[in-house]
């Protein structure tokens, strides 16, 4: 694999890259330096600049636009000429607009094999949104009737598997962590295979009906891959104000299921339901939301209700349901 760069130029400004390509400058009209790239031992990708480093910027910051993280590259690490963004590993997806309900990626069954990987529903949303509360309560109400299981995504812990073992989910064998090592979106989206390769594994041990994947806390432009997620659930909560919904996102815009968690605190942040119902159904085309409290119970039964609504209409829940998660 190969990217070019042109020579910079003092006073262009940078240009964000797009998903499959890295421009750092518009195109140039003068012969462009070749980059070539190393593996390294431990498997990271480095990219040797040789030359054309010696007129570039030694580092560079982006925004990911409204209420997405701004962060910086560093372009030069470990000497003079190598550029490694381990930080990343994995390019970012450049948005236009939220997207619409009714326009989102729909879930392919055909050809399914529900022996292979059981109904698979993804929980994503903010840090401390109540994703793990969520998928805590989905288990306790869930396991007696249903064979179930959870893998989970931290950055570089076990937290949320651990909180769901100590408080008795599950199992502990059941619940699989994944250790992401940066943006959690990509373990969702860009690159499955580290989730799908765990859910197999407890889809060919236990043969499950249903599998839940919670996401590691992200941004409001992270949303699931169709090729994981058959139901996507995306948690935001009252604590960030009555404006989040409106703020939009592919997560907010185009999840199968909204959930407005922490409703309670509601009066205590001054944030008013009223709005963040009126403002759901603009940005969701009346796609369905629920307004939980989810650490008192409120709530949960509606989001168990459209989970297995849709785990019914795939398909994948025809004669089934009385196997217990044991």
């Amino acid at each position: 694999m190969c990217i070019y760069l042109p020579p910079y130029k003092p006073g262009v400004q940078l240009r964000r890259p797009t998903s499959l390509q890295l421009s750092l400058y518009p195109t140039p009209r003068t012969p462009v330096h070749q980059v070539q790239t190393t593996m390294t031992d431990n498997g990271v990708c480095k990219f040797e600049l040789s030359s054309a480093l010696s007129h570039l910027p030694q580092s560079h910051s982006h925004s990911h636009g409204d209420d997405h993280h701004t962060h910086s590259h560093d372009m030069l690490s470990h000497g003079s000429g190598t550029w490694t963004p381990m930080e990343h590993g994995h390019t970012h997806e450049h948005l236009e607009h939220a997207g619409k309900f009714a326009e989102r990626e729909m879930p392919d069954y055909s050809g399914r094999d529900w022996k292979e990987r059981g109904f698979t529903v993804g929980i994503g949303g903010p840090v401390g949104s109540g994703k793990t509360a969520l998928t805590l309560a989905l288990c306790q109400k869930l396991r007696d009737k249903y064979n179930i299981a959870v893998t989970t995504n931290d950055i570089f812990t076990r937290e949320d598997q651990e909180f769901l073992i100590r408080n008795g989910a599950l199992p502990a064998e059941r619940i699989r962590a994944i250790e992401t090592g940066g943006c959690p979106h990509a373990a969702i989206r860009e690159d499955v295979s580290a989730n799908l390769g765990a859910l197999e594994e407890l889809q060919a041990q236990f043969g499950c009906e249903l599998l839940f994947v919670e996401s590691g806390g992200d941004n409001l432009a992270a949303n699931y891959s169709r090729e994981l997620a058959d139901y996507i659930i995306y948690v935001i909560d009252v604590s960030g104000g009555d404006k989040i919904p409106r703020k939009g996102g592919p997560g907010i815009s185009q999840s199968d299921l909204l959930v407005i968690n922490k409703i309670d605190l509601a009066p205590y942040v001054g944030a008013s339901l009223e709005v963040m119902d009126r403002d759901a159904k603009a940005m969701r085309d009346g796609g369905p939301t629920v307004f939980a409290a989810v650490k008192h119970g409120k709530g949960v039964e509606d989001v168990i209700e459209h989970v297995l609504g849709a785990w019914r209409a795939s398909g994948a829940g025809k004669g089934k349901g009385k196997e217990k998660a044991t």
